[in-house]
């Protein structure tokens, strides 16, 4: 039976400004501990103090890592947790677009018409929102689609993707669109063969500086054996929704319904029996109308966990084309609706894994 229990924060919880006070790049923040009433707490060293049947101190966090230990005074019971400070977490955002093919192959029809790839109509209409916003972007890649796949791309432009690193970032998604749910069941090998093809071809086409550690997988669902082989290519920043408690699809990699439900509340945390970092999006840009996007985003602050302390705004690309089933019209004002929103707020942009290391 557990004489110790940690309330706030658990195991592998990652800390942000919103946790607590920042001070001298430190976080003072509380943690809240359930023991036995009546007993001699430590938390850090720091003696807690009983508040209505929960045990209470303010210490700080000063490194990435850190290691919270309880001592029951009284007993001699010990407990601890890991735990992460992210001091450049809480107050940014970025824009993910998944599902990434079709501009590169038409990049790949015009290259002898493109002097830049910023001529392809989609990726000039994201380039003038970052001009305008200052956003980055992160493309979510396919390998593969009809007739072309990323070994036919020219690198020919490759000096101009690593001129634009500062704002965009290329990483792994799938072999393809098709299967659904390509990595639910898939083992470490599979996983690992069709990141590898596409990463290389990343590095080919357009150089190591667009290349970074975070990726969301082909909706969001792998084991962790699929999970591990992403770790191990780079990608310790998983990407999903983590629905649970609803009748949504759940897109959480392996994680267990706590866990979800961690996230769900705290849009970031850390396996760390797997050295895995997981984070929430925070809207799927096309699944709501134009006109529901900025309601949808204002919710949070009626929630207990408040605004998101990273805004990842997510959308697909196929959206964007006329020639697409389930085009939207709406496609530039959906995004450029998200990412006013995130500049109103206050939100700065910033990648992802500049926030989670």
């Amino acid at each position: 039976m557990k004489t110790i229990e940690f309330i706030n924060p658990i195991e592998g919880d990652m800390l942000h400004a919103r946790d607590g006070i920042v001070v001298n790049g430190s976080l003072q923040t509380i943690v809240k501990i359930k023991a036995p009433l009546q007993h001699l707490l430590t938390i850090n060293g720091v003696e807690a103090q009983e508040r209505e049947g929960v045990f209470e101190a303010t210490i700080t966090l000063s490194d990435y890592q850190n290691t919270i230990e309880v001592k029951n005074m009284t007993t001699g019971d010990n407990a601890q947790i890991t735990v992460f400070w992210l001091p450049r977490f809480a107050g940014n955002y970025r824009l993910s677009i998944d599902d990434n093919i079709w501009f590169l192959r038409d990049i790949h029809q015009n290259e002898d018409k493109y002097a830049s790839i910023f001529d392809n109509p989609y990726l000039g209409f994201l380039k003038q929102v970052h001009d305008t916003y200052g956003t980055k972007i992160h493309f979510n890649l396919f390998y593969e689609t009809d007739g072309f796949n990323l070994s036919q791309l020219t690198d020919k432009y490759k000096s101009e993707w690593t001129a634009n690193a500062d704002w965009i970032r290329l990483s792994f998604h799938a072999l393809g669109e098709f299967p659904d749910m390509p990595y639910r069941n898939a083992g470490y090998q599979k996983v690992a063969q069709d990141c590898e093809l596409v990463k290389n071809e990343i590095r080919r086409f357009a150089g190591e500086a667009v290349m970074g550690p975070v990726t969301t997988i082909h909706w969001g669902e792998a084991n962790v054996e699929g999970s591990r082989a992403l770790r191990d290519a780079g990608y310790v920043g998983q990407l999903g929704y983590f629905n649970v408690d609803d009748d949504l699809p759940a897109v959480s990699y392996y994680l267990t319904v706590e866990q979800r439900r961690r996230l769900k509340k705290r849009f970031v945390w850390h396996d760390t029996a797997e050295n895995i970092t997981f984070i929430r999006s925070s809207i799927v840009v096309d699944k709501k109308e134009l006109d529901e996007i900025v309601p949808y985003l204002n919710h949070y602050e009626q929630l207990p966990s408040g605004q998101p302390p990273y805004v990842d705004f997510l959308v697909h690309e196929q959206y964007f084309y006329p020639f697409y089933e389930a085009y939207q019209p709406d496609f530039r004002e959906r995004i450029v609706a998200c990412v006013k929103w995130a500049t109103d707020k206050g939100y700065t942009p910033a990648f992802l894994g500049d926030c989670i290391l």
